[in-house]
């Protein structure tokens, strides 16, 4: 690792793989696979639990803002471990001078998705520190949900296996690009905006009327190609993903085009990746396509046994190429 911590380092590729490693589980002796919730047992009860922080800039952007963002991100961290969530945590830390006015609009931002989304927000702390000390405002939640046991597979990947299929619930890269064009005052002929959405519905609507679900997984930081390498390090086999099939808006792609981004790396707030079983994978796509926030959905591609356990990329003009995780980062505050 280098000397000091930098933006790459918060990217959600390699880079922050390896200072989660080095750095934090072999002190806290967390075990893997590392999932973005973890799954307790108590006296019979299977929690999952979840924290995260949002630094996001600018704090409003189409589609969204930070509160909603913070809501939307642990509710959905909860979902993708197969979860009901239940309860959320809320933590501010606000620099001096920042407008009452937007601080009242975040809040009803938060309660407004948490009352949609089913959860209750119930504690939370506040602090304010000088100007200059804090960009506006960061916010950590933290989160709690319900896990039946026969869901507890979902989020170690342990049933995934060769044949079953990659499905996602939409297109890639809005809420980065959403985000930059806010941040930079950019103009689309079309209107890109953020994808930021709890999931928590669509998924309890699959899991409700599936029951080949193997593995998800929301593709945040880093993107898809970050959840597919990570994917492989757990099940130690392939994945063969289809770019033709990857869902991507037509201003996000123009864009990326010109500035030189692979939609692949880029981060979305709506989106999840499902394995399911081949047998199951038509009425999965079925049950997503008959909700709001999966009508795009879209089969990428398949689990692999081609001894090895890389993501290949067949891509849209006939080639192949290996499809590695991002090192760095390719826009940062990003969420």
């Amino acid at each position: 690792m280098s000397e000091y911590v930098s933006l790459n380092h918060g990217s959600g590729g390699s880079l922050t793989g390896k200072l989660i490693r080095n750095v934090f589980v072999k002190r806290f002796g967390l075990a893997e696979p590392l999932t973005d919730s973890a799954i307790l047992k108590e006296k019979g009860v299977i929690l999952s639990f979840t924290t995260d922080s949002y630094v996001v800039d600018p704090i409003f952007f189409p589609g969204g803002d930070i509160g909603k963002l913070a809501v939307c991100g642990t509710v959905n961290d909860l979902a993708v471990s197969g979860a009901v969530p239940v309860f959320i945590s809320a933590s501010f830390i606000i620099e001096e001078g920042f407008p009452f006015h937007d601080l009242e609009l975040i809040a009803d931002s938060m309660a407004e998705e948490a009352k949609n989304s089913g959860v209750r927000i119930v504690t939370g702390d506040t602090k304010v520190v000088e100007q200059g000390k804090c960009d506006k405002i960061f916010i950590t939640t933290s989160g709690i949900g319900i896990l039946r046991p026969d869901f507890e597979h979902i989020s170690t990947a342990k049933n995934v296996k060769p044949g079953d299929k990659l499905i996602i619930n939409g297109a890639v890269g809005n809420h980065a690009i959403a985000v930059l064009g806010a941040r930079n005052k950019l103009t689309f002929n079309s209107p890109v905006v953020s994808d930021c959405a709890s999931l928590n519905h669509l998924i309890r609507k699959v899991l409700e009327e599936c029951e080949k679900i193997h593995f998800m997984r929301d593709i945040t930081r880093g993107g898809l190609a970050t959840v597919l390498n990570e994917l492989t390090g757990i099940i130690l086999s392939g994945i063969e993903i289809n770019e033709s099939c990857v869902p991507v808006e037509e201003p996000v792609k123009g864009l990326c085009e010109i500035l030189g981004f692979n939609p692949l790396f880029l981060a979305n707030e709506g989106k999840v990746l499902f394995v399911v079983g081949n047998e199951e994978h038509k009425k999965v796509l079925d049950v997503l396509r008959s909700h709001p926030l999966g009508k795009y959905s879209e089969v990428i591609g398949e689990i692999v046994e081609n001894g090895s356990n890389l993501v290949t990329l067949n891509t849209s003009i006939g080639g192949r190429r290996i499809l590695d995780m991002p090192s760095g980062i390719q826009l940062p505050r990003i969420c």
